[in-house]
C-alpha cells in the first residue's frame, strides 16, 4: 500500500517484566521515527527471587504503564488527539502483565476515540529490522530471548512461516538458569556474557544438542543441565572459584552459538531457496543482544552473501517502539479491534505450523 500521509501510534507494552509505552511516526515518504521509547524495568523487583514473579510483575505493570505512556506523549511532543491510533500487546505473555496493558490501552481508546489494534509481542520483534533498516519482505528472522527462539520467514505484518524452533529451554532461560546455577545476578544474559569473555571455552566439553539431526529446530534444557554436572564436579564444599565460574560461563555460551550457528546456514538454505529479491537475515529479542552470537550470525551471513541485520541494543530486548511500529503495518492493512480485544497467553505467529513443544516465560515457544 503506498504511504499517502503520515501515520502516529502510541504503543504499550507489558507483557513480561518491562513496562513501556512509545510514540512511532510513519512520515509521508514511508521513513519511520521513534518519537519516544519510554522502558521500565523490574530488576530489582525481581532479583531477590531469582526470576520474575507473575503476580509482581503484574502488579508493577498496573501502577506504572499510565506514567509510562504520559511521559511517551511529553517526550514525544505531542497529545492523544495527534495519535491515529493505539497499539498494545495482547499476547502472548505472563497473563497478568498482558491484562494491564490491554485494559489501558482499552481506556485510551474508549476516551478518545481512537482505534485500537492488538500486536503480537512476537511480530513486533520480528518487525523491528523494518521500523529500524527499513527491511524488505520477505526477510529470515531469528527471534531469539527469554521466552522464545524460532527461525521465521517474515513474508508480511501477518504472514510468518516458521522454519523450526526450541523443542524445550530458550536460550534466554537457559542463560538465566545458568546463571542462577553458577550464583551470578539476575537477568543472567549479560551477567554469563561478562563472565565467559575471561573464561576458556574449550575446558568443559558441553554438548551441542540437535545437531545430529535434520532440520531447524533446537533444544537448549540439556545443555543447562551439562552445566550444572560440570559446576558440582568442580565445586569445593559450597565454593566455586571464579576461574571455574568464567570457564564454565565460557564453554556454556560457546556451545550456544555454535548451536545458532549451525542452525543458522540450515535456515538460510531454506529461506534462499525461495530466491528472495534482497536476502537478508534479522535477529530481534533480548539475546540478540550478546556479542557473540551477534558475530557467529554475522559471519554466517558473510559466507552465504547474505545482509545481516540486527536492531540498535535498546530495540531488542522488550520495547514499545516495536509494538506501535507493528501497529502502524497493522493499522495500514486494515486491522481495528474493539473492545472485546482479549489478552492472550499464547499466541503463535504462525498458525499453519504444529505448536512447538515445551513453556518459557510467555509461555509455548510457538
Amino acid at each position: 500500500m503506498p504511504v499517502t500521509r503520515a501515520i502516529t501510534l502510541l504503543g504499550l507494552e507489558s507483557s513480561c517484566d518491562d513496562t513501556a509505552a512509545a510514540v512511532v511516526r510513519r512520515d509521508e515518504a514511508g521513513a519511520s521515527h521513534v518519537l519516544s521509547n519510554v522502558v521500565v524495568g523490574q530488576n530489582d523487583l525481581h532479583r531477590a527471587f531469582g526470576g520474575v514473579v507473575p503476580e509482581i510483575a503484574a502488579r508493577a505493570h498496573a501502577e506504572k504503564i499510565d506514567h509510562c505512556v504520559e511521559k511517551a506523549l511529553g517526550e514525544a511532543g505531542i497529545g492523544l488527539a495527534q495519535i491515529d491510533a493505539i497499539a498494545v500487546t495482547s499476547g502472548p505473555g505472563l497473563i497478568g502483565g498482558v491484562i494491564s496493558g490491554v485494559m489501558c490501552a482499552k481506556g485510551l481508546a474508549l476516551a478518545t476515540g481512537k482505534p485500537l489494534i492488538g500486536v503480537n509481542h512476537l511480530a513486533g520483534h520480528a518487525l523491528t529490522p523494518r521500523l529500524t533498516d527499513g527491511l524488505t519482505y520477505p526477510y529470515l528472522m531469528l527471534l531469539v530471548s527469554g521466552g522464545h527462539c524460532q527461525f521465521l520467514i517474515v513474508r508480511s505484518a501477518t504472514e510468518f512461516s516458521r522454519l523450526g524452533g526450541t523443542i524445550d529451554d530458550a536460550p534466554g532461560e537457559a542463560f538465566d538458569k545458568t546463571a542462577r546455577l553458577l550464583g551470578l545476578a539476575q537477568p543472567g544474559g549479560p551477567e554469563v556474557q561478562k563472565a565467559a569473555e575471561s573464561g576458556d571455552p574449550k575446558r568443559f566439553k558441553f554438548p551441542r544438542p540437535m545437531l545430529d539431526r535434520p532440520g531447524c529446530d533446537m533444544s537448549f534444557s540439556g545443555l543447562k543441565t551439562a552445566v550444572l554436572r560440570a559446576r558440582n564436579e568442580v565445586m569445593q564444599g559450597d565454593t566455586i572459584h571464579l576461574a571455574d565460574v568464567q570457564d564454565l560461563c565460557a564453554g556454556f555460551q560457546r556451545a550456544v552459538v555454535d548451536v545458532l550457528a549451525e542452525k543458522t546456514r540450515r535456515a538460510l538454505v531454506l529461506y534462499l531457496a525461495e530466491k528472495p529479491a534482497t536476502p537478508a537475515l534479522a535477529v530481534a529479542g533480548g539475546v540478540a543482544a550478546n556479542t557473540a552470537i551477534r558475530a557467529v550470525l554475522e559471519t554466517v551471513c558473510t559466507e552465504q552473501n547474505v545482509a545481516f541485520t540486527a536492531p540498535p541494543l535498546a530495540l531488542c530486548t522488550d520495547n514499545a517502539a516495536m509494538i506501535a511500529y507493528a501497529g502502524i503495518e497493522l493499522f495500514e492493512a486494515g486491522q481495528r479491534d474493539g473492545m472485546e480485544l482479549s489478552a492472550r497467553p499464547r499466541w503463535p505467529l504462525d498458525r499453519a505450523s504444529a505448536p512447538m513443544l515445551g513453556s518459557g516465560k510467555k509461555g509455548a515457544k510457538a
